[in-house]
C-alpha cells in the first residue's frame, strides 16, 4: 500500500490499495470494424474470382457453338453456290446430238477416217464431211490427232475431245459451228464407249467440290 498525491490534486493524497494496475486496452469495437472489412474484402474477392470462372466456362462454350454455326452455314453457302456453278457448267455443255463433226484422216492409213466416223456416229455426234485432211494438217499431226472449232467453242471441243484421250484442241476463224477432228499419226482408236461415257457423264454432271463434301 502506498500514499500518492498525484499532481493538480489539490495536495490531497489519495490511497492505492491492491497489487493490480490498469492496462491500456483499444477499444473491443475498432476491432470488430477491421474484421469485418477483411471479411468483406475476401467475400468479393471469391465472389469475382468465381463470375470469371463461369464467365470463362460459358463464355467459352458460347464462342465454339457459335464458331460451329457459322461454319455449318458457310458449308451450306457454300454447297449451293458450287452446286450452282456446276449445274449452270452442266447446262453450258452441249449434248453430242448437237454437234456436227467433220472427220478428217491426215496419216497415210486408209480407212480411218471412214471408220471413226460411223462409231462417232453411234454414239449421238452429227456427222459432216468425211475424208483426207486438208493440205495444212495432211501428214503433219505427229499426236494422237486435233480437234478443230470456230472461237468461243471450248464447251463444244470439250465434249468431243471425251471421244478422243490426248487429242489437241484448237480453234480458228471459221464462221461455221462444225467441229473437226483430224486423226494423227499415234491415232489407234477413239477412247472405249464406257471410257467416253463416263468422262461425258462427269463433264456434263461434275462431282461436288472437295470441300462441299467435307462439309
Amino acid at each position: 500500500m502506498s500514499m500518492l498525491t498525484p499532481p493538480g490534486m489539490g495536495g490531497k493524497k489519495y490511497r492505492i490499495t491492491g497489487d493490480r494496475y490498469p492496462r491500456m486496452r483499444r477499444p473491443r469495437h475498432r476491432r470488430r470494424i477491421v474484421l469485418t472489412v477483411v471479411a468483406t474484402a475476401c467475400a468479393l474477392g471469391l465472389a469475382a474470382w468465381g463470375t470469371l470462372q463461369l464467365i470463362d466456362v460459358f463464355g467459352g462454350r458460347t464462342s465454339s457453338a457459335r464458331a460451329a454455326s457459322q461454319d455449318k452455314q458457310h458449308c451450306r453457302d457454300g454447297g449451293k453456290a458450287e452446286a450452282a456453278q456446276a449445274k449452270a457448267a452442266a447446262q453450258k455443255m452441249p449434248a453430242p446430238g448437237t454437234l456436227t463433226v467433220n472427220v478428217f484422216n491426215a496419216t497415210p492409213r486408209s480407212g480411218l477416217a471412214k471408220r471413226t466416223a460411223d462409231e462417232l456416229e453411234k454414239r449421238g455426234f452429227k456427222i459432216g464431211e468425211v475424208g483426207n485432211a486438208p493440205a495444212a494438217y495432211d501428214k503433219k499431226v505427229k499426236g494422237a490427232g486435233i480437234l478443230l472449232g470456230p472461237q468461243a467453242s471450248d464447251a463444244p471441243l470439250k465434249v468431243l475431245a471425251t471421244q478422243l484421250a490426248g487429242a489437241q484442241q484448237k480453234t480458228d476463224g471459221r464462221k461455221g459451228t462444225d467441229l473437226d477432228l483430224i486423226i494423227g499419226d499415234a491415232f489407234k482408236d477413239l477412247t472405249t464407249r464406257q471410257n467416253a461415257a463416263k468422262s461425258l457423264a462427269l463433264l456434263t454432271h461434275p462431282s461436288p467440290a472437295p470441300a462441299a463434301a467435307k462439309c
